[in-house]
């Protein structure tokens, strides 16, 4: 009896959505909608920052003290490029691949040092930060796309 090769009956582990693989390609999805959303919340974070100083803690002794209005700027440019590349990764790019890595290590340095200002949403930005820099170098898709 001849064996004809479909989708439905490969070779167990052959799946295209084995559950690691379907893990990534769904954290890949996940990456980009946060680094999107991330984004767009840093970029009403560095606006809040440029116009008013009163609405941030004062942080006296802490070592990575910067004027509220370099931070700003900070945010605001992260938040731009967040953006992009979060747009970039729902297309499945490499270069928003590449750059989502870049901008996730970026995103969460800068939370690290925005601790003392918003405690709760630094430690949650730096934990969506960690997820998406593992999802992106977990998947690596069949036909990267430049």
């Amino acid at each position: 009896m001849a064996h004809t090769a479909t989708p439905h009956n490969r070779p167990h582990g052959d799946e295209p959505d084995s559950t690691p693989r379907a893990w990534a390609v769904g954290g890949t999805v996940f990456a980009g909608i946060v680094l999107l959303v991330g984004g767009v919340l840093d970029i009403l974070k560095g606006i809040t920052a440029l116009s008013s100083d009163a609405i941030y803690t004062t942080v006296n002794q802490y070592v990575y003290r910067f004027s509220l209005n370099t931070w700003g700027w900070v945010l605001l440019a992260l938040g731009v490029v967040a953006v992009i590349t979060g747009l970039g990764l729902l297309t499945d790019a490499m270069w928003a691949r590449i750059l989502g890595v870049m901008m996730a290590s970026l995103t969460l340095i800068a939370n690290f040092m925005w601790l003392p200002y918003q405690p709760l949403w630094a430690i949650i930005s730096i934990a969506l930060a960690a997820w998406v820099i593992w999802a992106l170098c977990a998947h690596r898709p069949q036909h990267p796309t430049l």
